[in-house]
């Protein structure tokens, strides 16, 4: 007899959770739920876990948090890391674009606490979107099959923001609907934000603003573009300057 686990990566962020939600409505099967907590999440994030942590005991359902081995600020600023000319730079340096060491470090923790399973047949659920089908790799690895629920159901990014609202989730940040500000709730110093993200971070969550600067002081490698985040800021401080003149002129 061929034994199966089934087990659900959740982010917290809405798909992952709307996709937990609507499993757990719809009785699918589920085994344990893993929320890997990388340790620069926005607290909204780690809320969300917390809250849902007591409602898989009371359905026996497995609730694993696995953590990266190392901090990710000393992996971010200090780790020391060979570079390809042989070179030793200190640390990995901003997490994004072609430099997703931080997914890797996820990845691997994942994989790890699967090996538990030996060879159990392993069904993964996965949060792609039905907007995002490009993301989906439906290859079988090993014992392990990933499965698209949120693409069967025909529920996109939207569709699992709306749902998670209904459901009475949210992201309160700092007074504010995190999802207002930002397209994308992934690590507060992911360099995949866009120029809007940022704008908003820097005039509604100002602590995390200072928090991108002190590590911009100790990367010393560009953010985004070529510019660091002293460059953005400043490019900031000049839209709100001339948005204020013009302001003054209409008046």
């Amino acid at each position: 007899m061929v034994v199966v686990k089934f087990i659900l990566s959740c982010s917290f962020g809405k798909d992952s959770l709307a996709m937990l939600l609507k499993v757990l409505e719809l009785g699918y099967p589920l085994d344990e739920v893993v929320y890997f907590d990388i340790g620069v999440e926005f607290d909204s994030i780690r809320n969300n876990a917390g809250k849902m942590k007591p409602i898989l005991a009371e359905k026996g359902i497995e609730f694993t948090i696995l953590e990266p081995k190392e901090p990710f600020i000393y992996c971010m600023c200090d780790k020391p890391v060979k570079k390809a000319d042989g070179t030793i730079q200190s640390g990995y340096k901003w997490c994004g674009g072609c430099a997703r060491w931080g997914t890797a470090l996820k990845l691997d923790a994942i994989k790890k606490n699967n090996a538990k399973y030996g060879d159990e047949m392993i069904v993964e659920y996965v949060g792609v979107a039905s907007d995002e089908r490009q993301r989906i790799n439906r290859s079988k690895q090993g014992n392990r099959i990933k499965i698209y629920p949120l693409v069967e159901w025909d529920m996109t990014e939207n569709d699992c923001l709306e749902y998670c609202y209904n459901k009475g989730w949210h992201w309160c940040e700092n007074g504010y609907e995190l999802y207002d500000l930002l397209d994308r709730v992934s690590c507060k110093y992911c360099r995949n934000k866009n120029l809007k993200e940022l704008r908003n971070i820097y005039h509604f969550m100002p602590d995390v603003w200072q928090e991108l600067k002190d590590l911009q002081d100790k990367v010393q490698m560009p953010y985004k573009d070529g510019k660091t985040i002293h460059d953005i800021e400043l490019r900031f401080i000049n839209e709100d300057a001339q948005i204020t003149i013009f302001d003054y002129l209409n008046d």
